[in-house]
């Protein structure tokens, strides 16, 4: 019995690491609930560069409780996440990918909660699409945010289809 909750614990762990190739750049925190004697509840706005198309970052800001819970890292957080992808430069895709890949994905919670950043290409308007979104084992979570990126030229340079990207 304990063996079969441990492999459990063991996958889960695994496959809530294991999407996440890169770890975002924290680009700062703001407190929301002062606590007397434990760590204030904040606001953390973090940025990363989706690591297949070369070219576009998203920024996302997250609630992170404080408390004891929040301290010891058990805290279910919740799922109010926004998100804002742009494109900062020339784009290059560096591979092929699937509508709704999984750009980041971040544990939420000890055990049953996670959140993800999926990428997707609107082919007609030739412009990405990101949806930030907070899935749970048992209900999920409707919460979500999504943000658009229209590839536009970049100095001289002509910008790509992405529906030539897509894995069909």
């Amino acid at each position: 019995m304990l063996a079969r909750i441990a492999l459990g614990l063991t996958l889960v762990l695994a496959a809530a690491t294991g999407a996440a190739a890169q770890e975002p750049d924290l680009i700062f925190k703001k407190s929301t609930v002062w606590r007397a004697l434990t760590p204030d509840d904040k606001l953390a706005v973090y940025g990363l560069d989706d690591p297949v198309v070369e070219g576009v970052a998203c920024h996302y800001t997250t609630p992170e409780r404080g408390g004891i819970a929040g301290t010891f890292g058990v805290a279910e957080e919740v799922s109010d996440i926004s998100l804002a992808c742009r494109q900062v430069g020339p784009v290059k895709f560096k591979q092929k990918f699937g509508q709704g890949d999984v750009v980041f994905s971040e544990r939420r919670s000890l055990i049953f909660k996670k959140m993800q950043i999926v990428r997707g290409c609107d082919v007609k308007r030739n412009t990405l699409v990101y949806m930030v979104y907070s899935d749970r084992v048992i209900e999920g979570s409707p919460k979500n945010s999504t943000s658009t990126v229209p590839l536009m030229p970049w100095g001289t340079e002509v910008p790509p289809k992405c529906g030539e990207w897509i894995n069909q």
